[in-house]
């Protein structure tokens, strides 16, 4: 209907000339920047975060503060995460984005004086910043994608999985930059000094706050208005209440197509926390030392932009989602099957080389995953964006709380069983949905 409004005025007498391209041209300008604003907004605020939770496990070793600060900052992400969609309703996507901002900062500012009483709280904060920035931004960039593709007559699918390519490629070169820049101040030794980790949090908080101020210049998003969806004022208000909000969470658990969806969710929040607390732990540094993590982790974050941008391009449907996300999970079965066979390389060079490999395939995966699954909510849940997205970071959130208390106590082998049983279970689960949604011809998929 959007598209048929453009043609009419595309063809409208020349007297209207000097505004009709105003009205045309400059929508679609404005939401391709807000997509490289974003991008690059989450770019600068997560290579902070994600180094210095990476550090966690090293730099604060007394009585397990490092990790124990990372459980309960998941536990208090899933709780919040319950109540995101409603926060994010209320707030509006692009105040959610840049509230959320504040708890990143402050979790790091913490870490200049880590101890029970700054890095818990902070802890807890950042899992209600967290749990807002991420409904919010797969809200936000779900209606820039939609609504760039209704004012230029384009693919929607297309579109969904061209700006989630992109946010998600430039968002995982965070883990290649950060650990670029933790291995570059805290090189010469200065790894375990006072001096060297001060100045590398408060390099990290100057990026952090440049990232924050980006988030100011992105344009507000009226997510779900402005197809329609909630036009009324009485919808409006009903979609703040408690009730909503109650609503939304049984409907979106009584969806078969979200019921199918929530097995990958899982598995993707676990193959996150096994590469953060297991794989540097027990095959990175046994094989390449301490040092060798960074370099590691950079692979990872490499591979996993790489993929992300490529992923997001290839993607206009469910049937190349499908695709897609098949290659994904055979890369992160290659890696599990390798480790659980525990077949190394021990020679220098190639030894190294090959632990970048196994790096980098679970980046792939990792990669994948993250586009694959963000374009999938976008296009199967056009009616509660809000809520879709709240359910994927509440399973994923949920799962790497668990691996951060649990793995302690289970044995690396299990972790990977584990990992590979989800795996085959939620593809499995995948591809029914993929087959149901298919044979009923959803109009999500074939917009």
């Amino acid at each position: 209907m959007a598209s048929v409004t453009i043609h009419r005025d595309e063809e409208t007498p020349l007297v209207t000339a000097d505004e009709s391209p105003i009205q045309i041209q400059q929508p679609p300008k404005s939401h391709t920047r807000d997509v490289h604003i974003l991008s690059l907004a989450f770019l600068l605020i997560f290579l902070a975060y994600g180094a210095a939770q990476n550090l966690q496990s090293t730099l604060n070793t007394e009585e397990d503060l490092g990790t124990t600060s990372l459980g309960i900052l998941y536990l208090s992400f899933t709780f919040f995460s319950v109540f995101a969609s409603l926060v994010v309703r209320i707030l509006g996507s692009k105040n959610a984005l840049i509230i959320g901002t504040s708890g990143y900062w402050l979790y790091v500012a913490a870490n200049l004086k880590p101890n029970w009483y700054t890095l818990v709280p902070a802890s807890v904060y950042l899992g209600f910043c967290a749990s807002i920035i991420w409904v919010g931004q797969g809200t936000y960039l779900t209606s820039t994608a939609r609504s760039h593709a209704i004012d230029n007559n384009l693919h929607e699918g297309a579109v969904i999985g061209d700006f989630n390519g992109e946010f998600w490629g430039v968002y995982a070169l965070h883990q290649f930059i950060g650990n670029l820049i933790t291995f570059a101040l805290l090189s010469d030794g200065q790894g375990g000094s006072t001096k060297g980790t001060t100045l590398l949090f408060v390099v990290f908080l100057f990026v952090m706050t440049f990232g924050a101020i980006l988030m100011g210049f992105l344009h507000k998003r009226s997510g779900n208005s402005k197809e329609g969806y909630k036009d009324s004022e009485a919808d409006a208000g009903e979609s703040k209440s408690l009730k909503s909000l109650c609503k939304s969470l049984t409907s979106a658990l009584s969806d078969v197509k979200m019921l199918l969806i929530i097995p990958l969710i899982a598995y993707s929040g676990l193959q996150q926390a096994f590469v953060w607390a297991e794989f540097t732990k027990y095959v990175v540094t046994p094989a390449i030392g301490v040092s060798g993590v960074g370099i590691a982790m950079a692979s990872y974050g490499a591979f996993d932009g790489i993929c992300s941008l490529a992923a997001g391009r290839l993607t206009s449907g469910l049937t190349s989602i499908t695709s897609i996300v098949s290659f994904g999970a055979f890369a992160q079965a290659v890696v599990l099957i390798l480790l659980l066979l525990n077949f190394s390389i021990s020679s220098g060079f190639l030894g190294t080389l090959y632990i970048l490999f196994l790096a980098g395939l679970l980046g792939v995966g990792d990669g994948v995953l993250m586009t694959q699954l963000n374009a999938l909510l976008g296009m199967l849940f056009k009616h509660d964006m809000e809520g879709a997205f709240a359910q994927l970071k509440i399973w994923q959130s949920a799962t790497i709380a668990i691996v951060f208390f649990l793995a302690p106590y289970i044995s690396f082998q299990a972790v990977i069983i584990i990992m590979l049983v989800l795996l085959c279970l939620s593809y499995c689960s995948f591809l029914w949905l993929a087959l149901k949604v298919g044979n009923a011809s959803s109009p999500s998929t074939s917009e």
